[in-house]
């Protein structure tokens, strides 16, 4: 193992805390959010039981925190009222604040506006 990685491992958590693994070495029965998503699983409050770091040349280690697998809960399923809650906030983002039309897709967060009023901004600049 690397130097680098070396000061990535640390099981008995001594140094950091809490169980930490270099980047992809995690032992089985630990996930990360998005794992336990794809499983169809949330943390479901439990504490992060670990973590994975992954060191970095010029900034700190990017962090990943890992969950227990088997305290893991099941995903609450969408109610139609939370249905309804997102409809309402994505048809909402498909209204153009210039033209006030309905874009026919979530408009981007970077330019505020439809794709034909960027177009028009651009021909005018």
């Amino acid at each position: 193992m690397s130097p680098a990685y070396g000061s990535c491992f640390d099981p008995t958590g001594a140094r950091h805390g809490i169980p930490t693994f270099p980047w992809r070495l995690a032992p089985e029965g630990y996930a990360t959010r998005r794992q336990l998503r794809a499983r169809g699983l949330r943390p479901g409050g439990q504490p992060v039981a670990a973590q994975v770091l992954r060191p970095r040349r010029r900034r700190g280690p990017l962090v990943a925190y890992l969950y227990r697998i088997d305290q893991a809960k099941p995903v609450r399923p969408m109610t139609p009222g939370r249905w309804a809650a997102l409809a309402k906030a994505n048809a909402a983002q498909r209204i153009c604040p210039n033209c006030r039309r309905d874009a026919g897709y979530r408009n981007p967060r970077s330019r505020g506006m439809c794709g034909t009023c960027i177009h028009h901004e651009e021909q005018r600049t």
